[in-house]
């Protein structure tokens, strides 16, 4: 039987330094925030891309990003428990339709909605301040 060298086979889990990313962010109250996205198991995962052109061929023309490098991402990421890191992926799901979005939620919330499910609200809001405060009581 001959030997096999696996000495050149990476480590699938093995870290790499990419490089400086362009990651992609949206704007938020306190500036921008690193968008993260989830892989196709469910995982939530960090995303650079190793060009703008990359970016803009996955994600469009306006979406915005900056420059950070692997480690800093990764240091970006991990306080949210988000430890994957995804270089250049190929593509990614298309945007949700937002304005088709909140004309459906609309009209189906006007057709819904009542001054009882406000009660409702209001009912258990007290129900359970009440029971606090027996607990608290004793």
């Amino acid at each position: 039987m001959s030997a096999v060298d696996r000495s050149e086979d990476p480590e699938p889990s093995e870290r790499f330094p990419a490089g400086p990313l362009h990651v992609p962010v949206r704007s938020g109250p306190a500036g921008c925030t690193a968008r993260f996205f989830r892989t196709p198991l469910g995982g939530r995962t960090a995303v650079g891309f190793t060009s703008a052109e990359k970016l803009t061929a996955t994600l469009g023309t306006d979406q915005a990003c900056i420059r950070l490098s692997e480690p800093a991402l990764r240091a970006l990421a991990a306080p949210l428990g988000v430890t994957a890191l995804t270089v250049d992926p190929p593509f990614s799901a298309p945007a949700a339709d937002r304005t088709a979005v909140k004309v459906r939620e609309r009209e189906s919330s006007a057709s819904r909605w009542s001054p009882q499910h406000v009660g409702a609200l209001r009912v258990t809001g007290a129900a359970a301040v009440v029971a606090c405060l027996n607990l608290l009581i004793g």
